[in-house]
């Protein structure tokens, strides 16, 4: 097995003397769970185990409890490699290490639970934490993948010094909703009961408990978030957001081949190219792609239109992109594209207008 890349082997060795300084200084383990899911036959558990200060309690405070941080202050852990952890759900039990991150990202079969919200159970050393999972029925044919940096919160990241002050500056109450998106959201799951939604985004797991109460504290549904860990790798000196993305789009279309996803981006980064190449990839796994506008150009162009390419095997894809400046407009697209079904979505060259 080759070395890993020296980025990574330098960030080790900071990290391993970072968490011997501070055990001697009194801080414990803590654990940081993450929301997980599953299907009827599996369960996908995450967490991370990281150092606290002695006093705090061993698992992460919760929204209600934790105060409000500016966004720099996330990025300073002190993360726990190679901790023994025990996970249990249901009926289903294994035993792994974490990660050179702290990360535990397990998958459990046989659990036997029922479709809903369940809990895993993560012990190490004398500690049991609930994990919250959400086990989604095989009856199931609709879910949304939704990214979050200006789909659900304004980040701006197209700018990079105003994502930086909005990232690593402000308190995270200052942080702006895109407008639209919780009413959307909430709306598309009340008529489909029981469908999942799961946030998708390049953003650091650092930044998973200040992201979730934000979702929470502005109405967003509850899911599970998938976030990557900035830095380097094994084999790199920065791992690729772009390749996260697109590794867990086939992941989660394999996972769930019974369901069609409404896959919700932004134009400011790489979504429409990603979800545009996982349409064709995946054409069964896709009902719409919807599309927010970030510049003012492009907010005068809120329509959908059709994407039609020719996947591998020579048959043609027609699938709806929904593009708006915000939720309410994003909204009304997306019911009248999935009211009308692939199989009547108009061709090339055809407009489908919100008010039509």
């Amino acid at each position: 097995m080759s070395k890993p890349h020296p980025a990574a082997r330098a960030e080790d060795a900071v990290n391993a003397v970072v968490a011997r300084r501070l055990r001697k200084r009194g801080w414990k383990l803590q654990v940081i769970p993450f929301t997980g899911y599953g299907g009827t036959g599996f369960a996908r558990v995450l967490a991370r185990v990281v150092l606290a200060r002695d006093g705090q309690p061993a698992t992460a405070p919760t929204a209600e409890e934790a105060p409000t941080r500016r966004g720099f202050k996330v990025f300073f852990t002190a993360p726990l490699a190679e901790v023994e952890v025990r996970i249990s759900c249901g009926a289903a039990s294994a035993e792994a290490t974490t990660d050179r991150g702290g990360y535990l990202d397990i998958e459990l079969t046989g659990h036997g639970l029922e479709p809903g919200w369940q809990v895993a159970t993560i012990s190490v050393d004398e500690l049991d934490l609930e994990v919250p999972v959400q086990v989604i029925s095989p009856e199931t044919s609709f879910g949304i993948i939704s990214d979050v940096d200006d789909t659900c919160l304004v980040t701006a990241l197209p700018r990079p010094m105003i994502a930086a002050w909005n990232s690593f500056v402000l308190e995270e109450t200052a942080r702006k909703v895109v407008p639209g998106m919780p009413a959307m959201y909430r709306s598309l799951l009340a008529a489909n009961p029981g469908a999942p939604i799961v946030y998708l985004s390049t953003g650091a797991w650092n930044t998973q408990p200040i992201l979730m109460r934000f979702l929470r504290r502005h109405g967003f549904p509850s899911g599970p978030a998938l976030l990557t860990d900035w830095g380097p790798t094994n084999d790199s000196i920065f791992r690729s957001g772009q390749a996260h993305k697109r590794s867990s789009l086939r992941r989660l279309a394999r996972e769930f081949p019974h369901i069609q996803w409404l896959l919700v981006g932004d134009d400011g980064q790489h979504d429409p190219v990603i979800y545009e190449d996982f349409a064709v990839e995946h054409p069964d796994n896709v009902a719409c792609i919807a599309i927010r506008q970030l510049t003012a150009t492009q907010q005068f162009l809120s329509h959908g239109h059709p994407l039609v390419r020719d996947e591998l095997r020579g048959r043609p894809i027609r699938m709806m992109v929904c593009e708006g400046p915000d939720g309410f407009t994003l909204h009304r697209l997306v019911r009248k594209a999935l009211a009308d079904g692939r199989d009547t979505t108009p061709t090339a060259g055809e407009r489908s207008d919100a008010d039509a």
